[in-house]
């Protein structure tokens, strides 16, 4: 899946498929899976308009993202319409 089609920013997307969901995604697989070249960039984008962004070490050893529910004032509605 490559974002060239798609009517929806990465940051959208990213908002949508990790906030709250409890998953984590590495640069690797955002490369790999949906074709998202920049994953530090679109993060610190989420972090920017006011998101709360997990970072950790998966099991191979690379930096994975999560996002939390709650943005940085406590809210839960999203951000961005995708």
């Amino acid at each position: 899946m490559s974002f060239t089609n798609l009517r929806t920013t990465q940051v959208a997307f990213l908002e949508k498929h990790l906030r709250g969901t409890n998953v984590s995604m590495s640069a690797a697989q955002a490369r790999e899976t949906y074709g998202i070249q920049n994953l530090r960039a679109r993060i610190t984008e989420l972090r920017q308009i006011g998101l709360r962004v997990r970072k950790s070490v998966n099991t191979k050893g690379r930096t994975a993202y999560a996002v939390s529910r709650r943005d940085v004032f406590g809210d839960q509605f999203r951000l961005l319409q995708a």
